[in-house]
């Protein structure tokens, strides 16, 4: 059983919207974009709890209550063997023909004036122009026996989730229960009988009775008995934390320990319904008072557990998303009104044992609104100081700049044009060698092309590979690079990062490197080189280098 598509109508922040999901997604976007109140409606398809309660104008996108609410969720149900798929046939019925191989849930409230709320009503079947209406008994719908859904809120209450479900957690069969049971009824009895023995009841009795008697004499006391009760034998239950190797029992009281316990709890509630109905995890911020190694550690969980088969989550932290694979990003911004981009990513094979690496980078950018990728290392801290010098809010303003670190930038492109998010890509004019043809193939021009997905460079080799050969290259093919530029922001580099800086930068760089040939020693080590550079550049070279045409790439990132 496969989602694939959420669509909504005037529902909250959404006026028409349709969004690309699959099993396991990702929502992301700035404070109240509009993640929350995706999740609400999913949760009011699925969830009896919050469906029951109906909807009021407000629910409306923008008070329209002329026009109903629709919410409408697509599964692929094609999968006959897969058990899920099974269990959704199977209370379908009617709804569904043998050759359907989709299933379509769809909610629709019609506001009414008179009671000043919209009730929802809920239809499904295997034709989107022909739905049923589903049975109902009372609040349950006949989906209410095939999904369950399991909403985690960034802010879960321990001991009230606790006591909730302390039936469902705590349950045993064990005839030797029955022994302990008359224990604590012969405990409680008794503890009943001490307090009454107590000199400040009976003190009380003593004085409490010839009061009584001053109203009516009729040769009765009053006595004072105690009447503790266990009212359900794990009503005050909590629980504590113990380590090993120590008896005492400490509280949960941080809030980062209750979360993963919060968790804990979850996952034993789900595995008591996931043979008989299918667990639907939505869950809010899971980052919320998690370092980051817990982050990242429960990123592990919920991306690779197959429990977790279903998931909806919305996230302000990449730490999260740093083990996800085969998840659909879904990010949720505002043009002239809310909208939405997605994209299916997959780790690509040849990472999957470097996935942390290749998911670092790209989780930090899919939260900016613009990202500047570059080749690497030394570009990023040398643009970085740049930008804090001319533009020094740009971080808050939604700038990233991404080092693709030899993962390749055509990756990263496709991503980031799937979600709308717009991307600059600065890199180098790379030669390479080809074998026993003492010529040299256009590796930058080449990259070039494959980003922007047309073949607008020449790719014939060129012979020499030295810095002249490199500038000439670029100062023939100038006026199509400067269209790579304007059209589809792609900015080759005359040579390389070092070469085009010292162009126009030499005698400064002389200078603060104490070297007579800057390029060398800066490409000698690069890493830490550039580092030592951009202690020493001064406020005046950051604008120099931003206003130059070899770095026109700074001035387009933060327009």
């Amino acid at each position: 059983m496969n989602f694939e598509k959420v669509a909504i109508k005037n529902f909250r922040n959404f006026e028409n919207i349709e969004i690309s999901v699959s099993n396991k997604n990702i929502f992301f976007g700035l404070n109240d974009i509009g993640k929350t109140n995706f999740l609400y409606a999913i949760r009011y398809v699925f969830d009896r709890d919050i469906r029951k309660n109906g909807l009021i104008d407000s629910d409306f996108h923008k008070k329209n209550t002329s026009q109903p609410i629709e919410i409408t969720i697509t599964i692929d149900i094609s999968d006959t063997a897969d058990s899920d798929c099974q269990k959704l046939r199977a209370q379908l019925k009617g709804a569904l023909l043998s050759t359907h191989t989709k299933a379509y849930i769809k909610l629709v409230a019609e506001y009414n004036s008179q009671d000043l709320s919209a009730s929802p009503i809920l239809y499904w079947g295997g034709d989107l122009t022909s739905l049923h209406e589903m049975k109902q008994r009372g609040y349950q719908y006949e989906l209410d026996y095939v999904f369950n859904v399991i909403y985690i809120d960034s802010y879960v209450d321990l001991y009230s989730l606790f006591r909730k479900n302390v039936s469902t957690l705590l349950k045993s069969d064990n005839e030797s229960d029955n022994v302990i049971l008359e224990h604590i009824k012969a405990t409680v009895n008794q503890l009943n009988s001490d307090i009454s023995t107590l000199s400040a009841v009976k003190d009380f009795e003593a004085r409490i009775t010839p009061e009584y008697q001053k109203f009516r004499s009729e040769g009765v006391s009053v006595s004072v008995k105690s009447e503790i009760a266990v009212k359900g034998l794990y009503s005050n239950i909590v629980p504590y934390i113990k380590q090993d190797g120590d008896d005492n029992l400490y509280p949960t009281a941080g809030e980062g320990r209750k979360k993963l316990l919060v968790y804990s709890i979850f996952d034993l509630i789900s595995e008591e319904n996931k043979d008989i109905r299918i667990n639907l995890f939505l869950i809010e911020e899971p980052e919320n008072h998690l370092h980051k190694s817990l982050q990242i550690a429960l990123s592990q969980i919920l991306f690779t557990d197959e429990k977790y088969r279903y998931l909806f989550v919305t996230t302000h932290s990449p730490f999260v998303l740093y083990e996800m694979n085969n998840v659909s990003l879904v990010r949720i911004f505002s043009d002239t009104s809310i909208t939405s981009a997605s994209c299916f990513y997959t780790v690509p094979k040849d990472y999957e044992k470097n996935r942390k690496m290749l998911n670092r980078c790209l989780t930090e950018a899919i939260f900016a609104n613009k990202v500047l990728l570059v080749e690497g290392p030394s570009e990023l801290i040398l643009f970085e100081k740049v930008l804090s010098v001319v533009y020094p809010f740009y971080e808050v303003d939604g700038i990233y700049i991404l080092s693709v670190e030899g993962l390749g930038f055509e990756r990263y492109v496709s991503i980031f044009d799937a979600l709308e998010i717009e991307n600059i890509v600065k890199t180098d004019n790379d030669l390479r060698y080809i074998k026993r043809s003492g010529k040299y193939s256009v590796l930058g021009f080449c990259r070039c092309n494959g980003i922007i997905g047309v073949k607008k460079l020449p790719t014939a080799p060129i012979e020499g590979n030295g810095v002249t050969e490199k500038r000439e290259l670029y100062s023939e093919n100038k006026s199509k690079l400067d269209e790579l530029r304007h059209k589809y922001n792609v900015f080759l580099s005359k040579v390389d990062l070092e070469n085009d800086l010292d162009e126009f930068l030499h005698n400064e760089l002389v200078t603060y490197l104490g070297v007579e040939n800057p390029v060398a020693y800066l490409q000698k080590a690069k890493h830490f080189r550039m580092v030592e550079l951009v202690e020493q550049i001064s406020d005046a070279d950051c604008r120099k280098i931003f206003e130059h045409y070899n770095f026109a790439c700074l001035q387009e990132v933060v327009k």
